[in-house]
């Protein structure tokens, strides 16, 4: 059965709302039969230095530990590729059958492109 985690940093200072919605998108998202690793989307947004920040549900559905070494992501809207950052994560490796929040933050220099932050996606290459 998948399992609900958060990172301590995140557990400390995530507020009840963004808990609370994140736990429902869990529970709609973590139905067993899927395989893998997926990224249910959360939410998007640009900093105040221009980076892309993009906060994810990382599903680990399989039955081995999962890790980010230098593994590349790609954010789309509407199909279309805006930026693409390979991204390791040191100390960072979640176990089988998890799931966990996370934000991905890609530098501003590889934003080359409008992101309007409507309906993006986040997928592993």
């Amino acid at each position: 059965m998948q399992k609900l985690i958060f990172e301590s940093a995140w557990d400390k200072t995530i507020s009840d709302k963004d808990r609370k919605e994140i736990e429902a998108i869990f529970l709609e998202t973590s139905q067993s039969g899927n395989q893998g690793i997926q990224l249910t989307p959360l939410w998007q947004a640009i900093n105040h230095n221009g980076e892309l920040l993009v906060t994810v549900l990382i599903h680990n559905f399989t039955m081995h530990a999962f890790s980010f070494q230098n593994t590349k992501l790609r954010y789309t809207e509407a199909n279309e590729i805006l930026i693409e950052h390979f991204f390791t994560i040191p100390s960072f490796s979640m176990q089988a059958k998890t799931s966990m929040p996370w934000t991905f933050i890609f530098p501003n220099e590889n934003l080359d492109k409008k992101i309007t932050l409507e309906n993006g996606h986040l997928e592993i290459i």
